[in-house]
């Protein structure tokens, strides 16, 4: 018997359990076809139809207008903080970052590489306790774009808004939220997302882009790194990550069948206000330092007001079936990331643990 456990991974993440039952159910026989998924090529007119109805699905459940592709690529972000920059910047110099916490920083080293970074505002250097409001950006008219990250998972930030950057193209790293709330994708120039939080594997990012941005990298980069080449072939411009499209495409349907972004949504906000609670309950036991208007739904970074209980909490929550809680190593303390396929019982369960923590040691 397979011990059962709610994994709070930050990614590679928690999936959802029927999806991964009806995958290992056809995994050696896909369809009744008598072959593997995994054995067919990227050009079979059933793995297409199986590209076409992903792209299909997410057109529908992120509500994407007719005037933006949606590209299936692979690289993950680090490899989009040097496409964004290759493709959007053209005949401009500079590119404006609001700067927020550890991935922000990231994306802007690499921008660095081909162009000017300009801050627009930056709460990474105060602490990453807080997001800017739309009044404090100061957006230049002469930029390429604003990037900003939807959801810092590291610091466990995550934006209630989305920025408003007039005639400046908006780009948003939304890897770890994507599919998990409402966005407004037509408030976007471009947004990118991997697929190993809400929605898939590891290998798997997808590009919604409004169609106009595409067409803008200079002719000396690798084709490879143009977003035309994947336009001009409905991201079939070399071999996809198949297993990653087919995976998603189940993933994709499991949402919708679970009432789409609307439903899971409400969901998500139980989740975070139930383990929220339990944190600012605990006088001081446990601690949360963002500020509450910008916590994370995703990924709640939290720590003991004993940090020498910390290798207890989480050998005795490993016992309990509470795994990979464990902070991210440049800020260490501890981490639950709650993404769409994190049942609530799961979170239920962290906080019932948390509070016979906090009475054994408190």
């Amino acid at each position: 018997m397979m011990k059962a456990v709610y994994n709070f991974a930050s990614g590679p993440a928690i999936l959802p359990r029927e999806v991964m039952q009806a995958v290992q159910a056809e995994l050696l026989d896909w369809g009744g076809r008598g072959y593997s998924v995994l054995e067919t090529s990227h050009r079979w007119p059933d793995f297409m139809q199986i590209m076409a109805e992903t792209e299909q699905l997410l057109r529908e459940l992120l509500s994407v207008p007719d005037n933006y592709h949606v590209l299936f690529m692979q690289g993950g972000g680090t490899q989009q903080f040097a496409m964004v920059p290759l493709n959007l910047l053209g005949d401009k110099k500079q590119i404006d970052v609001i700067m927020s916490g550890y991935w922000t920083d990231k994306a802007a080293q690499e921008a660095r590489r081909y162009g000017a970074v300009r801050l627009a505002a930056d709460t990474l250097s105060e602490g990453a306790t807080r997001l800017p409001d739309q009044a404090q950006l100061d957006i230049s008219p002469q930029s390429a774009y604003v990037y900003y990250c939807a959801n810092e998972t590291i610091h466990g930030l995550e934006y209630d808004y989305v920025p408003q950057s007039g005639a400046v193209p908006l780009v948003a790293d939304a890897s770890s939220n994507l599919l998990s709330r409402a966005m407004d994708v037509a408030a976007h120039g471009l947004i990118f997302a991997c697929a190993q939080k809400n929605f898939g594997l590891p290998g798997l990012t997808v590009v919604v882009v409004r169609k106009d941005l595409v067409g803008r990298c200079a002719p000396h980069w690798p084709a490879i790194l143009n977003y035309q080449s994947y336009a001009d072939t409905h991201s079939l411009w070399n071999t996809p990550v198949t297993f990653a499209i087919y995976l998603a495409h189940r993933i994709l349907k499991w949402l919708k069948d679970q009432g789409g972004v609307a439903a899971i949504e409400q969901r998500n906000i139980e989740k975070a206000a139930l383990l929220y609670r339990a944190i600012d309950e605990s006088e001081g036991f446990y601690a949360n330092r963002i500020a509450p208007r910008f916590r994370s739904r995703m990924n709640a970074p939290f720590s003991l007001r004993n940090p020498a209980l910390e290798a207890d909490f989480l050998a005795s929550a490993q016992e309990a079936g509470l795994v990979q809680l464990q902070g991210h190593r440049s800020v260490g303390g501890l981490r639950a990331s709650m993404y769409n396929a994190m049942p609530l019982a799961g979170v239920q369960a962290l906080v019932d643990f948390m509070h016979l923590f906090m009475h054994r040691h408190g």
